[in-house]
């Protein structure tokens, strides 16, 4: 599988409700936070939800 390496650039304040959980989810606890994550079609559909506020890098 790929791995991907993700980092939260922008805030989850002010964004709706089930945005929020999914940077909980994918286990973000604050700015600036990199997670290396293996791409599979469960953690790519929650990246692709919130792509506007991470960075990712492809491994």
């Amino acid at each position: 599988m790929k791995k991907a390496r993700i980092t939260q650039v922008r805030s989850g304040i002010g964004r709706p409700l089930d945005q929020k959980d999914t940077l909980r989810s994918l286990g973000f606890k604050k700015m600036n936070q990199t997670l290396e994550v293996t791409m599979t079609p469960d953690i790519a559909g929650m990246v692709n939800k919130v792509k506007h506020l991470l960075k990712i890098e492809e491994l």
